[in-house]
């Protein structure tokens, strides 16, 4: 009589299924027994309490010796000259008596005439505008005969013209040079010199009177 084993008895099909679930285990023991730590056990006692001897600093007191003030200097004996009486002293008789008859002068201070002080002004325009010593004509030969081209205008090839103002005072003196437009490179500077440099104008005059009047120059550069 054969012994017939049923299949789901069979074992043999399942090993590598069993192999597999103590492998997994195995590794879980080994990671868990790397990971697990151990801490050493303290006891805390409490009740006991250590005092701690700290010797005090004593901070050592030290006297300042503070000297006296110097003695005062000896009091000076002022010695007087006794100067005999024997000025005569003419008498001077005062009259300190007043009635009503005598008539009195009331006091009136000097009055100080206060100097007026007049601000110049300065016009713009006038009657008669001021003039160069022989008219534009010159004033322009003056001006090419005396300016020099700077030298770093010329080396940066800079040129235009400058606009320079100022004031022709009542005896044709030129003042308040300033340049109202520039073009750089030394040639602001060198206008104002030649403004600057110029002979007396003849004034400018207002209802027959010299007075201050602004003028507006151009002065041209050109390279050639």
């Amino acid at each position: 009589m054969e012994v017939k084993k049923s299949s789901k008895a069979d074992l043999e099909n399942k090993r590598i299924i069993f192999r597999q679930i103590g492998l997994v285990l195995a590794l879980a023991i080994v990671f868990f027994a790397f990971e697990y730590k151990s801490y050493d056990k303290r006891t805390l006692n409490l009740a006991q309490r250590v005092v701690e001897d700290i010797p005090e600093e004593i901070i050592p007191i030290t006297e300042q010796n503070v000297k006296p003030p110097p003695p005062p200097p000896p009091a000076q004996v002022t010695v007087l000259q006794v100067v005999e009486d024997d000025v005569e002293v003419e008498d001077v008789k005062i009259d300190v008596e007043v009635d009503q008859k005598v008539a009195i002068e009331v006091y009136v201070p000097p009055v100080r005439e206060e100097e007026e002080v007049v601000e110049t002004e300065i016009f713009t325009v006038v009657e008669s505008m001021p003039e160069f010593p022989g008219g534009a004509e010159q004033m322009m030969a003056f001006i090419a005969k005396n300016i020099k081209y700077p030298p770093m205008a010329r080396e940066s090839g800079i040129q235009g013209r400058v606009f320079v103002n100022f004031v022709v005072e009542p005896n044709g003196s030129v003042s308040n040079v300033k340049v109202l437009r520039g073009i750089g490179g030394g040639c602001d500077e060198e206008a104002i010199r030649v403004v600057e440099s110029m002979p007396k104008w003849t004034p400018g005059r207002q209802r027959g009177k010299a007075v201050r009047v602004s003028f507006n120059l151009p002065v041209r550069f050109t390279l050639q």
